[in-house]
């Protein structure tokens, strides 16, 4: 059952189905967008000439794509993607957004699985101008923890990062190892940014886990302000 699950053409049938169901998210969800306004530094990133990063938690992966709207039309986007085969669908899904993913992780048990071709190929992306999408806590957790990859990367390309906060009603949770949310169509959403946040160039190990530990909480209290939104 697994092979097939993983075959090309149930996984080109997964990421379509994947793309469309995104799509209808996209539409259908009303949306409130707090930080995107003129003025306000995600917007004025957007439109500026350099890279940055942009994060959210692995659990909101369909609520993020509504962030597209806000950047994919000024700025080359690309997402961080794992080469575990269980990623597939979500690489060919995240094609049709015009978001092409860029696939690594790191190495386990001394095989090599693409993470240093990965950092390249992002610090070329950010050097360029474009927007690196991660999600710092995937691919298999532990949920809501950031990995210490993407203080690294910003500490190297020397970008800002801006964390998103993302909520749904109604959303179904899965039972999965980040409690996946799939949000329902025609309810509500909303999206926080927050940022820039900065890695100093001469930063220790020591400071970059502080730093990742302060993102972690405060992407995590950015999703508990948009929670809070849908709430009222």
């Amino acid at each position: 059952m697994k092979s097939l699950l993983r075959s090309d053409a149930v996984q080109e049938f997964l990421g379509w189905l994947s793309w469309l169901y995104l799509e209808l998210v996209i539409r259908t969800i009303r949306w409130t967008r707090i930080g995107e306004a003129p003025g306000d530094p995600i917007y004025e990133a957007v439109r500026g000439p350099g890279g940055f990063i942009g994060c959210f938690w692995h659990r909101d992966i369909a609520l993020s794509i509504t962030a597209k709207v806000a950047v994919i039309e000024h700025k080359v986007t690309r997402i961080l993607i794992s080469l575990s085969p269980d990623g597939e669908f979500i690489a060919r899904s995240m094609v049709r957004h015009n978001m092409p993913p860029i696939r690594g992780s790191k190495a386990k048990k001394g095989k090599a699985k693409g993470g240093a071709a990965a950092f390249r190929e992002a610090l070329d992306l950010l050097e360029a101008g474009g927007i690196l999408v991660v999600t710092p806590d995937g691919p298999r957790g532990p949920p809501e923890h950031m990995a210490p990859g993407t203080v690294r990367i910003a500490r190297r390309a020397q970008v800002p990062v801006f964390l998103l906060g993302l909520a749904a009603k109604p959303a179904l949770r899965l039972k999965s190892w980040d409690r996946t949310k799939l949000p329902g169509l025609f309810g509500r959403g909303c999206i926080v940014w927050d940022g820039p946040h900065h890695c100093p160039e001469g930063a220790s190990e020591e400071e970059m886990d502080r730093l990742g530990l302060e993102w972690a909480a405060a992407m995590t209290a950015a999703c508990a302000r948009a929670e809070a939104v849908l709430a009222q």
